[in-house]
């Protein structure tokens, strides 16, 4: 998973909300536990001094301090019980203390006596050199007629320490798992939320200048996304609307244009034959010429882009050998390559067969082997190769030529671009040729790409889907 994605920041975002949510009511449950626990033992010790000193100090006088001492001993066995008693007589004379614990946790003889208090009720926590902690909770109590005395009932804290100390260690081994569970159900979670954004992705992905029609798939939920994909499909309406004014206005300004300029063609070259007129005016004339048949290419080229784009490329398709044709058209080239010393050299021994426009697809050679005996010096080298690749028919045209800079390659494929301007205009082209071997070539469901360096020659290469059964 991406961790710059959107999906990965939310599933982290909720992992580790809900797991900061999760310890934190842990450890309010582990405190509140523990406040209730030593609440509930300190409770427990003050009820029990109450009693002591509602049903054995109140009468005293009559029963004496002695059956006092007997009565803790038989109602509470301090010693049994791991329990803490003292009582004592106001002036700090000692009435009874119980015995040492049978575990032997602490000696209630060296538990120091409580400072006088003023409230009636009191209590205090006590570290003993075990570790253990003692909890005692203090009365002070006066019946009419009777001495004050100072009741102290305590208790150890431990066995409430240990039980929370296994059930910290449960939620300690139980968060890793809970964690792995809120993070497993959040990726669900959030995966289900955001699939819509990928069908959203993907169809986005499938639609260009040639199908324009299609739409983006709309989830009716009633939220931000279906809101987002009804904009989205507006917003393709309209560029589908502008793009069929461009390519109608391409293609009519194309047609319109080609009339006239074939009537000029027409009038120049009559000018330049005739003999009659001064000679400066018949170089004129013939310049004149060379510039019309320029713009007369240039149309010719932008109605053949307008007509790919319309879809007249998916009309006549067949299948047919690749390898043949770029043979042929290679041998038709060699003409054009002698002049330049130029050898095309053809490596293509076995036939390859494709599906499509066999005619568009001889443009899209002729447009290769054309650009690379343009750009390559006289006495260089062409190759044609034509082989069957992972599945795919492969078209490549190399040559050993000029090269292209590497900030001028992403943009060979574009409309009128023209990596020099000086000599493109020399060599009369318009920068469309590769713009039409990238129509024709997306018109068959093909991928044209550029490898080049500057001053090492240029590779184009073309890889086309081979046909279904």
């Amino acid at each position: 998973m991406n961790p710059r994605s959107i999906q990965f920041r939310l599933v982290a975002w909720y992992t580790g909300l809900l797991t900061g949510i999760f310890v934190l009511l842990f450890a309010l449950l582990f405190f509140s536990l523990r406040v209730f626990l030593e609440n509930n033992l300190r409770e427990a010790q003050i009820r029990r001094a109450h009693q002591v000193a509602s049903t054995l100090l109140t009468p005293v006088g009559q029963t004496g301090e002695s059956y006092v001492v007997s009565q803790i001993k038989n109602w509470y066995a301090p010693e049994i019980n791991d329990r803490f008693i003292r009582i004592t007589r106001a002036g700090g004379t000692l009435v009874y203390v119980s015995g040492p614990p049978n575990d032997g946790s602490f000696n209630p003889a060296e538990v120091p006596v409580f400072s006088p208090q003023p409230a009636a009720e009191f209590s205090r926590k006590l570290k003993l050199p075990g570790g253990k902690t003692l909890l005692i909770a203090a009365l002070n109590f006066k019946s009419p007629g009777n001495p004050a005395y100072l009741i102290e009932f305590g208790g150890l804290l431990d066995p409430g320490e240990m039980m929370l100390g296994r059930l910290f260690l449960r939620l300690a081994e139980g968060l890793p798992l809970a964690v792995v569970i809120i993070a497993v159900g959040g990726y669900w979670l959030v995966r289900r939320a955001l699939m819509p954004v990928e069908q959203i992705a993907r169809a986005a992905e499938r639609i260009t200048q040639h199908n324009l029609t299609e739409r983006l798939p709309v989830s009716r939920t009633g939220d931000e996304l279906e809101r987002l994909s009804i904009s989205l499909n507006r917003m393709i309406v309209r560029l589908d609307d502008a793009f069929q004014n461009s390519k109608r206005f391409v293609a009519d300004a194309s047609h319109e244009l080609r009339t006239p300029l074939t009537i000029l063609r027409g009038e120049l070259e009559a000018l330049a034959g005739n003999s009659q007129l001064d000679s400066e005016l018949r170089e004129q004339a013939g310049s004149m010429l060379e510039e019309v048949a320029r713009l007369s290419k240039i149309v010719e080229q932008l109605f053949a882009l307008s007509r790919l784009d319309a879809g007249e490329a998916q009309t006549e398709w067949k299948r047919f050998d690749l390898a043949g044709l770029a043979q042929t058209t290679a041998e038709h080239m060699n003409l054009l390559a002698e002049d330049k010393g130029i050898a095309i050299a053809n490596e293509t021994d076995q036939p390859v067969t494709i599906e499509g426009d066999r005619a568009r697809l001889k443009q899209v050679v002729v447009n290769l082997l054309d650009n690379a005996i343009k750009y390559t010096p006289a006495h260089g080298k062409v190759q044609l190769r034509v082989r069957m690749e992972n599945g795919h028919a492969i078209l490549e045209v190399a040559d050993n030529g000029v090269g292209i800079p590497p900030d001028a390659l992403p943009h060979v494929f574009e409309r009128f671009y023209r990596v020099d301007q000086a000599r493109s205009a020399d060599s009369g082209s318009a920068g469309l040729g590769l713009s039409i071997v990238k129509s024709i070539c997306a018109a068959h469901g093909a991928e044209v790409e550029a490898e080049s360096a500057a001053g090492l020659g240029s590779c184009f290469r073309v890889k086309f889907p081979l046909p279904k059964n």
